[in-house]
């Protein structure tokens, strides 16, 4: 049966995408616009975020590429980009009434598209598929084009057509460290740490915030960013270039330490950082991808204070609540979402996110422009 089409939107044959050929070798070429089988839909990209993760898996980091003790995962002449919201403008057979969409809604997609045949699949665990297909990366291609094709095992989240593109897109970052806030179990009396005020160190400080803890300090060296942590919802801002965190952090609390630390910048020094500035029995989340190994002194973990480490994996369960908090205003968007480029420019978006002068926040590629706002 011929996909469902929408009559506002004339759906051509090809379409413009960035293809990976491996690392640091990422091309824009002439891609067939895909067709939506049953059950599939077909987007046009509204806009798809340009990730850290996205940057290390085009420096070739080894847990994209594979080392010595690694098999590679990423996957060559595949279109990259995780971070997308789209408006629908073409459906398979059943596609609209299985999700409850229609021609003409935007949606945003989960990252992961779960086989669910695994064992994590089947417990409810499907952020952890053991497949581990994911949009850009392994198994379908991304939103790094001006069209991308949903596939039946994806999870979609519709999204207000009213917010620019690079808003709605946002939901992805926001939604994953909302879940390493629930892995943390915050409790009212805690402090709450979060070292990086990038994209996923402000959400986590955005979604601490909803749990309303004791104070929330945020970590960076940026001042710019540190501003910006306070407008997400941080009590207390430490530039760490410029003071000791550890004694700030233990002056607080009576010399005891942080309840919570929640690491979001992918540097080895903040690991350690964190286990210095916790208390005992205090609780540590890792969310970051590292590019390098990290090694630390594990008997702090173990015989001095006994912590509880946690690892963080995409977002699950938390989409509708990141997605509400974007379409009620909560968050300074303007101030987050900092860069906008065509997709002609893919490599400038890449390298300002590489930027290590700290100029960006949030930098987002729209394949098709910005479109104008739902009436």
């Amino acid at each position: 049966m011929s996909a469902e089409t929408s009559s506002a939107h004339s759906i051509p044959d090809s379409m413009r995408a960035v293809v990976v050929y491996g690392p640091e070798d990422y091309r824009i070429e002439d891609r067939p616009v895909p067709t939506p089988g049953p059950g599939e839909l077909l987007l046009r990209t509204d806009a798809v975020g340009v990730c850290a993760s996205d940057l290390k898996c085009y420096h070739g980091a080894e847990k994209f590429w594979g080392g010595e003790y690694k098999e590679a995962w990423a996957e060559r002449d595949r279109i990259p980009g995780h971070e997308f919201v789209g408006t629908i403008v073409a459906a398979g057979d059943g596609a609209l009434d299985t999700r409850g969409v229609a021609l003409g809604d935007r949606i945003a997609c989960e990252q992961i598209v779960p086989c669910w045949e695994c064992l994590y699949c089947e417990r409810g665990g499907y952020w952890m598929c053991e497949v581990h297909d994911m949009f850009g990366f392994k198994g379908f291609d991304g939103a790094m084009a001006e069209y991308v094709l949903v596939p039946t095992r994806a999870l979609t989240h519709r999204v207000s057509s009213e917010l620019p593109g690079e808003h709605a897109a946002f939901s992805e970052p926001l939604s994953c460290a909302m879940h390493a806030v629930e892995r943390a179990q915050i409790e009212f009396r805690d402090t709450v740490v979060v070292a990086g005020a990038g994209p996923i160190g402000l959400s986590a400080i955005a979604g601490a915030r909803q749990k309303n803890p004791l104070r929330i300090v945020a970590l960076d060296m940026v001042p710019e960013k540190l501003e910006l942590a306070k407008a997400c919802g941080a009590d207390v801002a430490i530039n760490f270039a410029e003071q000791d965190a550890v004694a700030e952090i233990k002056k607080m609390t009576g010399g005891y330490g942080a309840d919570v630390y929640i690491e979001a910048t992918g540097h080895p020094s903040a690991v350690s950082q964190g286990l210095n500035l916790l208390r005992k029995f205090g609780r540590f989340i890792e969310y970051s991808v590292f590019k390098e190994k990290v090694s630390v002194d594990w008997s702090i973990i173990s015989d001095d204070k006994e912590l509880d480490v946690l690892g963080a994996h995409l977002g699950p369960h938390c989409w509708p609540a990141a997605i509400k908090l974007i379409e009620r205003g909560t968050l300074p968007m303007e101030q987050i979402c900092t860069h906008q480029y065509p997709l002609e420019q893919f490599q400038e978006a890449l390298d300002k996110v590489g930027d290590s002068s700290g100029s960006s926040v949030k930098v987002s590629i729209l394949p098709n422009g910005r479109q104008p706002a739902a009436e």
